[in-house]
């Protein structure tokens, strides 16, 4: 079978080395320019070309995959005479790639299904290193035909691809990983800032812990920096780490219910942010914890 022509919308620090692998692989690509454009410049340089509107980028390929931000983002992208369903028709499908809510999900899966196309969410797991070999975790969501339809192309992209359910049971599991794993990590943060002021040595707290049960790759990641300053290991900022804990926090509320535990690291993802924190990393965190307990 041909390789379906792709349109890709969002090429930050994922979505560039996403590309770069399905150019490697033979498709052809169309991308839509940015205000930043380092991504979209390096890009065209690999053989990708550009689309000047959302729009004209849906009437031309097959398949188009956002890899943005937040659900305003998408919405943005998606809605309006420019925007990506403006520009379906049938048969063509929409993936999108990032971190969203999973109501935004399921209503712009039904603006696209009234144009004759199909929408699947297919959140992301590993890192940017991963994605330019095609090696990423992906949890594509939709409907069985599309699935089979895509399942080629996730293929490429991603060494573990899962069907996870219908439309939006990609994003609801992608924000229940980084709920668990943003709660790991805060705890982690604040286990260390609290050693300080105990007069423990964080590597005597570190090496007790990662002797028993508790040892995971979230706390390696997290002490990393907090024993070595290395916060390389966990390329995660806490500004995308609050918000999607809010996604998970708003979710759960959708659902009629309160949450117990996306509180505590809800609030204090936020308040490193609002302090002018949130383009440091996750596992910096360490240090937010540490001036708070010095107030």
């Amino acid at each position: 079978m041909s390789k379906p022509n792709i349109g890709f919308i969002g090429l930050g620090l994922m979505g560039t080395p996403m590309v770069e692998n399905l150019l490697n692989r033979g498709y052809t690509v169309r991308v839509l320019g940015n205000r930043d454009r380092t991504g979209i410049e390096r890009m065209l340089a690999k053989g990708a070309d550009e689309a000047a509107t959302a729009r004209e980028l849906a009437e031309t390929v097959d398949v188009v995959m956002l890899c943005m931000g937040t659900s305003d983002h998408v919405e943005g992208r998606m809605r309006g005479p420019d925007g990506v369903i403006a520009g379906l028709s049938a048969g063509k499908v929409v993936v999108d790639f990032g971190t969203s809510l999973p109501s935004s999900t399921r209503a712009l899966g039904d603006e696209v299904a009234a144009k004759g196309a199909a929408m699947m969410d297919a959140p992301l797991g590993r890192t940017p290193a991963h994605a330019i070999d095609g090696l990423l975790n992906i949890m594509a969501a939709g409907d069985d035909a599309t699935f089979a339809k895509m399942k080629p192309v996730f293929e490429d992209q991603g060494e573990n691809v899962f069907h996870v359910g219908p439309l939006g049971a990609g994003h609801t599991i992608k924000l229940m990983n980084n709920f668990f794993g943003m709660t790991q990590a805060n705890a982690m943060c604040e286990a260390f800032a609290i050693a300080d002021k105990a007069g423990v040595s964080r590597q005597t707290l570190f090496d007790v812990v990662a002797a028993g049960p508790l040892k995971s790759g979230m706390m390696e990641f997290v002490s990393a920096y907090a024993l070595d300053g290395d916060a390389t290991k966990l390329e995660f900022s806490i500004a995308n780490a609050g918000k999607d804990v809010g996604y998970y926090n708003q979710m759960v509320t959708d659902l009629g219910l309160s949450t117990v535990m996306g509180k505590g690291p809800g609030e204090a993802l936020a308040r490193a942010r609002d302090e002018g924190h949130g383009d440091e990393m996750v596992s910096q965190m360490v240090d937010s914890y540490a001036r708070w307990f010095s107030d």
